[in-house]
């Protein structure tokens, strides 16, 4: 009866911790919608087959479209569910599903790839003039030739 017992009471905790992971992934998947984080995904991928179409002129574009029809959404969101999980408790991602839901929230999903964008460019032309500026400094201390 014992025995019972535990096995029973084991397989009602599994169960209880399945459905709440089952629902924190719900959550989770709600937020990265919510935030289009799975569009971002599809958006760095097209980027990606750009990048190969310039190196690979002579490969037709209805190749690159066949392709990008495989490319889903829901493959990178199944793949990025268990880092959230992982960094995240449930009422945290619950407290970011309703942020998100505000108006500041909307409004941070509207600019953030505008704030990215803009924030990149920004980092390139920082990213330029400090390395100028640090190889000059080699050639002054002459650890690198005038070139």
């Amino acid at each position: 009866m014992k025995k019972v017992v535990i096995i029973t009471t084991a397989l009602l905790l599994s169960a209880t911790c399945f459905c709440q992971s089952n629902k924190k992934d719900e959550n989770i998947r709600e937020l990265l919608n919510l935030t289009g984080a799975s569009k971002v995904g599809i958006q760095l991928m097209g980027n990606m087959f750009d990048a190969y179409k310039k190196q690979l002129p002579n490969v037709p574009a209805e190749f690159w479209d066949e392709v990008m029809k495989e490319v889903k959404a829901e493959e990178i969101t199944e793949l990025v569910i268990p880092i959230y999980a992982k960094y995240y408790t449930e009422q945290e991602i619950l407290s970011l599903i309703e942020f998100y839901k505000s108006p500041l929230g909307k409004k941070v999903i509207e600019y953030m790839p505008l704030i990215s964008q803009d924030s990149f460019s920004v980092g390139q032309d920082w990213g330029k003039k400090l390395s100028e500026r640090v190889i000059s400094r080699l050639k002054q201390k002459g650890y690198i030739q005038n070139g």
